[in-house]
């Protein structure tokens, strides 16, 4: 088992660069304006630019106008929608796009069946953002309200950084994790440190992995 490994948030070509050489799986590009590492579509470009064609380049949307999407997709190689607000599972799909729904852990009662509604979902994102927040706030949520039974892919966020990385996917077993502020230097700058350590840190849990059996 490989935990994949999402870092979210990139402003600048060069981070989303090293991000990848590193070993990062998918680099998050924020398309929120009110979030301080909201990204324009020139900026979102130099990123693509900078960085291997099969990257895979995930697009955070927060209740957008379709048309600001569609502006997106027609300038941006996106290979995966992550939306984060009250969007319905019929407007997650319209894109014909892959996509992922973010759930809420400080709003959400039930999980099973908030993922059941969004039935088409490649996977969801577990964070610890509030309803109608972009997430990247640094929190971390209580993991014992993730339910162990589902059967769906489940990315774990929120407040995950190079202390906590490792003892988070040793007992969530997500299938990816997503960080954001926990390798940042400042809000959408990233430390190439931090970032290595935490990539470190993923694989050394999966390498507990190998040597342990499942007992969940």
């Amino acid at each position: 088992m490989r935990t994949q490994i999402k870092i979210c948030g990139f402003t600048k070509s060069a981070d989303a660069a090293q991000a990848v050489e590193l070993g990062a799986d998918s680099l998050g590009l924020v398309f929120y304006p009110p979030s301080p590492r909201n990204i324009t579509i020139n900026q979102a470009k130099a990123i693509a630019a900078a960085v291997p064609p099969f990257t895979v380049l995930t697009a955070l949307f927060l209740n957008a106008e379709r048309a600001a999407i569609e502006s997106v997709l027609a300038e941006i190689p996106v290979s995966l929608l992550q939306f984060h607000g009250t969007e319905s599972r019929e407007f997650c799909q319209s894109f014909n796009r892959p996509w992922m729904k973010s759930v809420s852990m400080k709003s959400t009662v039930n999980v099973r069946e908030y993922c059941a509604n969004y039935d088409g979902a490649r996977g969801f994102l577990l964070d610890s953002n509030a309803a109608g927040a972009a997430g990247g706030s640094g929190d971390v949520f209580d993991w014992s309200l993730i339910p162990v039974d589902t059967n769906v892919p489940l990315v774990l966020a929120g407040g995950l950084d190079v202390d906590n990385v490792r003892e988070a996917v040793l007992a969530v077993r997500p299938c990816a994790v997503d960080v954001s502020s926990g390798v940042e230097s400042a809000k959408g700058i990233k430390d190439t440190d931090l970032m290595r350590r935490f990539i470190g840190e993923v694989k050394a849990a999966d390498g507990q992995f190998n040597q342990q059996p499942d007992t969940r």
